[in-house]
């Protein structure tokens, strides 16, 4: 029921979503894991208190085995992440991190952003490339700047958090994974010289706010500082491309509907919800259950795997309607996508995504109301899906 490996997969997965949810909402793999595809199952699991920490299996899928490496140590930051903690961890670095992360400071950046969105656009002008000019530069210099890391170490960065990103792709090879160890490896020393720089030599910078991050007489260690910052710095930009990239995609293929966005403004904080819920970055979420979940009349054990495909969900034509497939940039219950998660891993970086999205898309279709697709090649990816290469002509 769940191939994705079947032809055409990778370049639009929607209508195997669809069969999915249709026959088997609650779906075990033979590969040892369950699979969620409807909106309302999907949106209860974000909100529940099951597990992060792959450590909670009881039985580690055969897909995740890797002879005798340990799970967890091709977990990037070795699990010591927000987004491998379940609370009273979990609370306690959200809390830290949040300090220097604020929806003021974020919107604090709205100047530079839309700085770095004109330049880009003007690239664009030249040579039509949307990813090579707007959807990867963009994020990534923004959250290269908030960091505070210096520019000389940008590209040997790019390169390791784009292998990185891949540990949370399904399915992955022991190459692959041995090839994610050792970028994991290679960017926590990186990351742990930057930070010892920033020590010495403070700035108005997000590392140097959480080296400062206190709550009462709590501070994050050596190795959560170091983990915390890989994780913005990775979360910061590479789900973000995508975003972007899809979100002009699914524009310039929906001409009437960018025309809507051109002609009334207030639209756009609703038109970035509606984009990711169209089309979003990151395709499956996963927990392991703590105690057993009944879903669809199927019983899955504690212990388990559980990946819930939040693409499926936010395409669900019993929640969303009729028009799921659909782009309506005006629907009135856009906000409602499961994109960014919900409950207490909400993407912290949610409003930083939205600023840039906003910023980006409202500028394109002012910029380039003629714009049609000139190529279009997918990454191939199940999860952190976007184009590897998106040309247009504008």
């Amino acid at each position: 029921m769940f191939d994705p490996f079947a032809p055409g997969f990778t370049d639009d997965p929607y209508p195997h979503y669809a069969r999915l949810r249709d026959a088997a909402p609650a779906y075990r793999h033979p590969l040892g894991f369950w699979l969620l595809s409807r909106y309302d199952d999907v949106a209860r699991l974000q909100r529940s208190p099951h597990s992060v920490d792959e450590r909670d299996l009881t039985e580690i899928p055969a897909w995740k085995r890797d002879g005798d490496v340990p799970v967890q140590a091709n977990r990037p930051m070795r699990g010591l992440s927000m987004l491998d903690q379940n609370p009273p961890g979990h609370t306690r670095l959200r809390r830290l991190v949040a300090q220097a992360f604020t929806r003021g400071s974020v919107e604090a950046l709205a100047p530079r952003v839309g700085a770095l969105v004109d330049a880009a656009l003007d690239r664009v002008a030249a040579t039509g490339d949307v990813l090579g000019e707007l959807a990867f530069p963009l994020p990534f210099t923004v959250i290269s700047e908030l960091l505070g890391t210096p520019p000389v170490e940008h590209a040997r960065l790019r390169e390791l958090t784009g292998t990185l990103v891949r540990a949370l792709e399904p399915l992955s090879s022991p190459a692959l994974q041995a090839e994610i160890r050792a970028a994991n490896d290679e960017l926590t020393e990186i990351t742990r010289e930057l930070i010892g720089r920033k020590r010495a030599h403070p700035g108005d910078d997000l590392i140097t706010g959480l080296l400062a991050a206190r709550h009462g007489d709590e501070m994050l260690t050596d190795d959560e500082l170091v983990a915390q910052v890989m994780f913005l710095y990775i979360a910061g930009h590479e789900t973000t491309v995508n975003l972007l990239a899809n979100g002009i995609l699914a524009l310039v293929r929906n001409p009437a509907q960018a025309r809507l966005l051109r002609d009334d403004p207030a639209l756009a904080a609703n038109a970035v919800e509606e984009l990711v819920r169209y089309d979003t970055s990151v395709h499956l979420m996963r927990r392991i259950t703590v105690e057993p979940l009944e879903v669809r009349g199927e019983r899955i054990p504690a212990g388990s795997f559980v990946v819930a495909c939040l693409a499926s969900a936010n395409r669900d034509a019993a929640f969303w309607g009729p028009d799921a497939d659909e782009v309506r940039l005006d629907r009135p219950d856009a906000h409602r996508n499961v994109s960014f998660g919900a409950g207490i891993h909400h993407c912290l970086g949610a409003a930083l995504a939205r600023l840039e999205a906003r910023t980006a898309f409202t500028r394109f279709v002012h910029r380039f109301p003629a714009a049609e697709v000139a190529d279009l090649r997918w990454n191939g990816r199940l999860n952190v899906r976007g184009p590897a290469e998106l040309r247009l002509s504008v």
